[in-house]
């Protein structure tokens, strides 16, 4: 399988897309645009919805020692579109409402280059002591715009009690294997009924996640390294047939159309699903013993099967930046660096089962113990491929849900999806 290992902080070859954004102004309420880092006083953190509902406690704690440059949360919807398209709409307006933006990693080349958000200064981070491909999404040019909060590496959820019921000692590897394991276990008493397999497929941010995973683990790229296009391929018909295949035979269910995070959350946490493509963060939450997960202690992490072998995750992750338009950029600053200590990374894997930043964490037998699964999330991470890097990350990622969306509704083949999705990446790319 071919894999790839893209630094994230290499120039594209898109780099002549790269769009400015007015400087100065003040419209929408907000101040001076500037990029020194100066300013002090309250602030927002504006993000999605915190469903772990952590992060208002690690508010507390700063707040609590920071009477004067208090920490307002603000959360944006649970859809990853529409939190970047209120950021864009913020920072369009020159607004000093949104102070620190907590960005997916993707975004990070299309905010810098618009100068939504101003360069960090990376000696005074502990870069050195983070997974290298966690810091590299959050470069620009070789700049830092952003300092990581959490990663994230997609997992294959499994139901332990389901394949043991079935005679079944290992998780699956490959699609094909997968599939051989649904049939097995819907065979049995305690199968009949639960669906086979689920990722994210709603139209949205998580279905070019899904796309993306697919193809890669057939061995296609959506890109180059070099920012070329180069999904229509044998490779990538490959991957997107495994998900058109799953919804026509019915192995993934027909309601996972509409599944993004929580939705197909909630499915595996009621017993719904036998396998499941998920973020670490759900972790916690389907082992949880009060009541919420009829799961809890039955099921365990593997690494995403692919076409031949293991597949590949796509690179996820949050980082937080600073508007440009902030006029506490000071005050942001020393937040940023308060709320992505080793300490606060390790409560967040704690408290949330958010991917850790740090390599350390990772590598301690005393936390492997407690989270077994952070070995199989490490290499998720480190083998990861990053979605497509360019500055026209938006126009990118909708022509991707386009084609993969409509691939599998049925309103077009495999080999049109991505006819379609060439055409249109290859028209960003020189337009």
């Amino acid at each position: 399988m071919r894999r790839r290992s893209t630094a994230l902080g290499a120039m594209t070859a898109i780099a002549a897309l790269v769009l400015t954004a007015c400087g100065g102004g003040g419209g929408g309420g907000g101040g001076t645009a500037g990029t020194a880092l100066e300013g002090t006083g309250p602030i927002t953190l504006v993000q999605g919805k915190d469903v772990s509902g952590f992060v208002q406690g690690i508010l507390d704690e700063w707040n609590a020692a920071h009477p004067d440059e208090t920490v307002t949360l603000i959360e944006l919807p649970e859809s990853a579109d529409a939190q970047r398209q209120q950021m864009i709409q913020n920072a369009q307006a020159q607004s000093n409402a949104f102070d620190v933006l907590v960005v997916d990693n993707v975004w990070t080349a299309e905010f810098a280059a618009n100068r939504y958000i101003v360069e960090l200064p990376e000696d005074q981070f502990p870069v050195d002591d983070m997974l290298p491909p966690v810091i590299d999404s959050a470069r620009y040019l070789d700049k830092l715009y952003a300092v990581p909060n959490s990663s994230d590496g997609g997992m294959l959820y499994y139901r332990t009690d389901l394949l043991e019921a079935a005679g079944i000692t290992a998780p699956p590897t490959t699609w094909a294997e997968l599939g051989e394991q649904c049939a097995a276990i819907q065979a049995t008493p305690q199968g009949a009924g639960v669906a086979c397999y689920a990722g994210q497929f709603e139209k949205y941010e998580g279905l070019t996640v899904n796309f993306a995973e697919v193809v890669n683990g057939a061995g296609g790229v959506i890109t180059e390294d070099d920012g070329t296009p180069n999904v229509n391929t044998p490779e990538a018909r490959a991957g997107l047939d495994f998900l058109v295949n799953g919804f026509a035979s019915g192995e993934i269910p027909a309601e996972a159309i509409t599944y993004k995070e929580e939705e197909g959350r909630r499915a595996f946490m009621e017993g719904r699903l036998i396998f499941q493509r998920q973020w670490p963060y759900q972790y916690s939450l389907a082992n949880a013993t009060d009541g919420s997960s009829s799961v809890a202690g039955n099921f365990a992490v593997a690494p995403l099967p692919g076409l031949d072998g293991p597949g590949v995750s796509s690179l996820g992750g949050h980082a937080l930046g600073i508007s440009t338009f902030s006029q506490n950029k000071a005050t942001a600053l020393e937040f940023i660096k308060f709320y992505t200590t080793l300490e606060n990374s390790q409560k967040y894997l704690e408290l949330a089962s958010q991917a850790p930043i740090y390599t350390s964490i990772y590598d301690d037998p005393a936390l492997q113990t407690e989270f077994p699964y952070l070995p199989v999330l490490k290499e998720s991470i480190l083998t990861a491929v990053p979605r497509p890097k360019v500055v026209r990350y938006g126009d990118a990622t909708l022509a991707i849900q386009d084609a993969a969306y409509g691939a599998l509704t049925g309103e077009m083949t495999s080999e049109e999806a991505l006819t379609q999705l060439q055409t249109q990446l290859e028209a960003l790319t020189t337009n």
